[in-house]
Formats: C-alpha cells, structure tokens, sequence
C-alpha cells in the first residue's frame, strides 16, 4: 500500500466517515467500496458462492468481507481483521417528537458511553434505518438539524465548577418550533428515503454531529472527526483487504503448496454496548461465515478445527494517546503519543487478548510494513475498556491481538488522531493479511 500518501489516505477515510454516520450507513458504505473492487455480495439465505475472488455479506449494520485465494482447501486458515461500526451518541425512542415551552425536542436514549459534554450545543444529524411495513430497510439521514443547547452560565453560575448532566432531563435536542402534537420528526427523514411516514413500522436511528472530518495543527498533523472510534479501523481493514484482493489477482497470495490463507475483514456492529445482538462480535456471525467458507471447501468438524487451528485474528480498535493536560491517568513507562503509530494493547486481565505470541507476531508485521508501533497499558488505577478481540477468541477459541491507532478524545463526538497513523495501521494490515 505505497500509493496513497498519509494526508491522501487520511482525507479518504475523513470521506469514508462522512459517508458512515450510522453503522448501516457504514456497512452500505463498505458494501459500495467492495462491489468497484470487484467483490461479489452474497446473500445469507442463498447457497455459498465457493469461487476464488472476494465475497462480501451485509448482516444489518455489520459487514463481513473475505477473499479466496486458489488453492485453498478445507483446512486453510484464516488472517481475520476485526473491528465494529457502532460509535457512542443517542438514539431515537419510540414515539420520538417530544417537546415543551414551545420547542419541538427529539426524545432520545443514550448509546454506549458517550462523552456527554462534548455534545452540547454542536449540530447534530439524525441517520439509520427505517423499516416499512411491507418489511423492506431503507437507509435515511437528514442534514444538520438538532441541538442540545446547554443553559447558560448567568442561569448556572457554577456550571464551571463541575457540570452535571441528568441523562433523562437535560439530553432531549431541539429541532424546531413548535406543537409536538402537530409534528412528526420521522416524517423528515421519511421524506430523505423516498417513503411514506405512514409506511414507517420501525427504525433504527442515530445521532451524529453535522461537522465535517477537518484536517488542522501548525503543520497539519491532526484529523478531527466523528467515529475514529472505530471508524479508522473498518477504513484501514477495508483498504488493506482491497488491497490484498488486488495483489492476489497478480499471483501475490500464494507460495508453491498453495494457498497461504483466508483474508477476511470483520467488521461488528453494538461493540459499544456489549456486542449481545446477531450482528455484534457475541452473535454468530463470523462463525457462521468462517464455517460456511470451510463447509463449501468440502470439510466438516476436523477440518474446521484445523482452519481455526492454523487461524489467527488481529482485533483493530481505537486506543488512548497520553493527554498531555492528564499526564498521572495514564501509565509511567508506557506513553503512546500521536504519530507514534499504532497501539499494541496490553491488559493483564484479558480485557485486551495480546498474549506474548500475538505481541511478537504484531512486532513482525510492523517490520515487515515498516511502521514504527506503541505499547499501550492502563494504569493500575484506570480499568481499561475492551474490544471484540475477547469475545472472538472465546467465541471461536482463535489466536487473537488487540491493536488500533491512538487517539485523544476518545467517545467525544469529535475525537483527534495523528493524519500519519490511519495508513501505518492500514499498511501493517496488508501485512498481516499478506504472510
């Protein structure tokens, strides 16, 4: 992956993020990148397709990716890529137009763990789905069109004392003015897909802010952007893997026994809240995927064990760069910064999987890619969140590394990165996906 240059490369995942405010907009986004590139989609319910070439399946906001090299057999493992497509923010309830004082408000639910604060009184879009009642799933997204204005400080004299934020009370966003009774909010983004609003028996709907992804430091060193976490991974896993399809097209894939493995992108929704639905990391998904790729290679239970066996997964999720205002959260001796390249995720009690073999094959590929890499750990008294590495490796019992690039602000609704860390992660990618 020498073409792109880091801010090329980093402008392209700042569209592919404008492009992804929800995770079926995301996964519809992946979809539309793989069919250019030549991937063919397959339908859960169909017979599977076996052929050499790249394949793709969309299971509502997640998307699993894979190419078949020839030569493959029943017992050829895989080099997954896992990542999700879910970021923290609110989402729509039930009976959504709300409002009081004259003001039209949207009635929303917390998602995941936001950083509240950092919502206050920027422009916020709404985007999902919407699921009509003939069954069908249409994608919708309004423009910039909600708010949640915070009280001002001649009405809260101490709110720079400490702001405190009653999640049921304070979170509702405006977005217009008005009769609750004599507004319908579902009718605007009815009006975006195309649909009736009486039609809507459903929906799946998120908040993101309106800003764009921007570029900015005294050299141009920084992206600020909605859903690095964990955007960046999907984006560099996608161009890693297209990358990798390319090159096997070229005869770059194979040594002389044959296939060296399955590339495969896996990419979950509802990390941010657990991963417990059919399309999150706990569900079945890439199980069913990976078994179905062995089934159509004509292996049963012994095959599959030995493909999962010669198998090995890198999870790909955000990580924490030291704050430089909040220097004692964060570990002494380990002090990942922006620009350092990508985090090498350690936790001794498995809220991240690296163990000393998946630490020494990150090292390899970092050399192979030529990419600098950080080691991350939490300080003792700062529990660290996790990723869908431990749920892959419990789930299918398969060597698994935590890894991703490091960020300020993380669960903001604007974080930071480095512009040169998206393509180190997407290079070290094609290597793993390479060897």
């Amino acid at each position: 992956m020498s073409t792109p240059t880091a801010r090329e490369f980093t402008n392209d995942l700042g569209s592919f993020v404008a492009a992804s405010p929800s995770s079926f907009h995301a996964a519809a986004e992946v979809a539309r990148r793989l069919d250019a590139a030549g991937f063919t989609a397959q339908a859960e319910a169909d017979a599977w397709d076996a052929t050499p070439g790249g394949h793709y399946i969309v299971r509502d906001g997640a998307v699993i990716a894979w190419h078949v090299p020839a030569g493959t057999t029943a017992t050829t493992g895989f080099h997954i890529l896992g990542s999700h497509t879910d970021s923290p923010g609110f989402k729509l309830k039930p009976k959504p137009t709300t409002g009081r004082e004259g003001w039209l408000q949207a009635g929303v639910e917390v998602y995941g763990g936001p950083l509240l604060n950092s919502w206050l009184d920027r422009e916020l879009i709404l985007s999902g789905r919407l699921v009509t009642d003939d069954g069908s799933e249409h994608l919708a997204r309004t423009g910039p069109l909600l708010r949640i204005p915070q009280l001002a400080i001649h009405l809260d004299r101490a709110v720079n004392d400490g702001l405190t934020l009653d999640k049921q009370q304070h979170l509702h966003p405006v977005w217009g003015l008005g009769d609750p009774s004599e507004a319908d909010l579902l009718a605007l983004l009815a009006e975006d897909a195309g649909i009736d609003p009486e039609r809507i028996t459903g929906y799946d709907i998120v908040t993101t802010i309106a800003q764009e992804p921007e570029v900015f430091g005294a050299h141009g060193e920084f992206l600020a952007s909605a859903r690095l976490d964990n955007l960046s991974s999907v984006h560099a896993s996608l161009a890693a893997l297209i990358a990798h399809a390319q090159r096997d097209s070229q005869g770059g894939t194979r040594n002389d026994d044959g296939a060296r493995h399955i590339a495969v992108m896996a990419a979950f929704d509802h990390e941010e809240v657990g991963s417990a639905s059919r399309s999150g990391a706990c569900g079945p998904f890439l199980q069913d995927v990976l078994e179905r790729i062995v089934d159509a290679a004509g292996g049963g239970v012994q095959e599959r064990a030995r493909a999962f066996a010669a198998s090995v997964c890198v999870s790909a999720d955000a990580g924490h760069a030291v704050h430089p205002n909040y220097p004692e959260r964060h570990d002494p001796a380990n002090r990942p910064v922006l620009g350092g390249g990508p985090l090498l995720k350690i936790n001794a009690n498995q809220r991240y999987t690296t163990d000393a073999v998946g630490a020494g094959l990150w090292a390899r590929l970092c050399v192979a890619a030529d990419v600098p890499y950080q080691e991350f750990v939490s300080n003792n008294v700062m529990p660290c969140g996790s990723t869908i590495g431990p749920l892959t490796a419990t789930r299918l019992g398969i060597r698994t590394v935590d890894v991703g690039i490091a960020l300020l602000s993380m669960h903001s609704a604007r974080e930071m990165c480095a512009v040169e860390d998206p393509l180190r992660l997407a290079r070290v990618a094609e290597a793993f996906f390479a060897v």
